[in-house]
């Protein structure tokens, strides 16, 4: 019998507890449909637009999160380089270039499979983890676009970390 045959009745949809979430945490958010929430969250660089989608058919909550960063098309192959870099160093997620609509975004997903219910900590801990990897990788981005930086000095740039005050 195939996998796809089996419907699980679930406990709450994943998008309500998201909604929730939010709700409790005073999170601005909006409900843009019945699988679908965005959370505006603001960062130390930017407002990050994080969406939280429910995929029935995969059973899978996807979660994107983007700012405000125009890529002109000039710095396009530059910026694929830079995405393709920071990629490599991620164990969870990963950044794309949307050409449709010109943004770049992290995405990842919780496969929820049979029926399995997530932890609100769980959610939580993915909403986290996309805003706080687009905080560290906000900067090399910006350098790509408006300071014409390549790819590898963008990225170094962004990753030097400093000790103390001045």
């Amino acid at each position: 019998m195939p996998l796809n045959e089996f419907h699980i009745e679930r406990h709450e949809h994943p998008i309500d507890k998201i909604e929730r979430i939010a709700t409790l945490n005073d999170w601005s958010f909006e409900r843009t449909g019945q699988d679908e929430v965005s959370i505006t969250v603001d960062g130390k660089w930017s407002e990050y637009r994080v969406a939280f989608t429910w995929i029935e058919n995969i059973e899978a909550l996807h979660i994107a999160s983007a700012f405000d960063l125009k890529v002109p098309e000039r710095r396009k192959a530059e910026m694929q380089q830079l995405i393709c870099q920071i990629n490599e160093q991620m164990w969870i997620g990963h950044f794309d270039y949307w050409a449709k609509d010109n943004m770049v975004m992290f995405r990842h997903s919780l496969v929820l499979s049979g029926g399995a219910e997530a932890l609100s900590a769980q959610y939580e801990s993915m909403l986290h983890h996309a805003t706080n990897s687009c905080e560290i990788y906000y900067q090399a981005f910006q350098f790509v676009v408006w300071a014409g930086k390549s790819a590898n000095d963008a990225l170094s740039s962004a990753m030097f970390e400093t000790v103390g005050e001045a």
